[in-house]
């Protein structure tokens, strides 16, 4: 009996010893896991400062700021210079054609009627010509600005005569030639057309250009259209830049 009761005594020693050691290294790894676990988030959950967004927020802004008083800047030239150009805007009384213009449309229709024929021109943004300070030596139109022009002159049956033309100040170029039969596709129209005007003899390259002057494609109309145009690229520039801003500002 003494014997039993001893063992027992040196077994609960034991357990309470022990056993308060376990306990104590549970505790103090639950606190170390929690520890670590603050210093080392989630990264499913990252922490974000609310002075960082509020930051990114604010430079957002002013970027979007500055760009609009840019914007604003930039409208006023445009738009002074438009008003002085459109006071000069005048259609000469000798111009045949119809203009029809639309805003946002990179082209210009004309049309008019001659003699049965309907005659259709339309008139694509100016190309610039070479700058004044270039060394270049070469001479003649490809250093002058130009605007390309499709004459389409169409009979009552449908059958026309297409010119590609490139229109320099107080000059024509006809670059090429086609007839177009009615209901032909695009793909017809490219299988059927023309040699190189160039290759043509001159005395019938003269004459084409004649029958284009007697429609009203001449030297005079085309300065007058350059002009046009070249106040149209301004009006297209300010539309763009009202159209930024329109949607910078929603």
């Amino acid at each position: 009996m003494g014997f039993a009761w001893c063992v027992r005594r040196s077994a609960t020693r034991l357990v309470s010893v022990y056993g308060g050691r376990v306990g104590r290294v549970r505790s103090i790894s639950a606190v170390v896991n929690r520890a670590s676990l603050a210093r080392n988030p989630s990264p499913v959950c990252p922490f974000v400062s609310r002075g960082f967004l509020y930051s990114t927020a604010i430079d957002r802004m002013s970027s979007e700021q500055t760009l609009l008083r840019v914007i604003d800047s930039e409208i006023n030239c445009a738009r002074e210079t438009d008003d002085r150009d459109l006071d000069e805007e005048t259609t000469p009384g000798s111009f045949p054609f119809k203009i029809e213009d639309n805003p946002g449309h990179q082209t210009v229709t004309l049309t008019r009627e001659f003699k049965g024929e309907h005659i259709k021109v339309v008139v694509s943004m100016p190309s610039l010509g070479a700058d004044e300070n270039d060394d270049d030596d070469e001479d003649g139109p490809s250093n002058e600005s130009s605007i390309p022009l499709v004459v389409t002159v169409t009979k009552k049956s449908g059958l026309s005569l297409e010119f590609s033309c490139m229109a320099f100040p107080d000059e024509i170029a006809i670059d090429a030639l086609s007839v177009i039969q009615p209901g032909n596709s695009l793909e017809d129209q490219l299988a059927s057309e023309g040699p190189d005007f160039e290759d043509l003899d001159e005395n019938l390259k003269k004459t084409f250009y004649k029958y284009l002057e007697i429609r009203g494609v001449k030297a005079s109309t085309t300065n007058f259209l350059h002009e046009y145009m070249m106040r149209k690229v301004k009006r297209e520039y300010l539309l763009w830049l009202k159209n930024v801003k329109k949607f910078m500002e929603e």
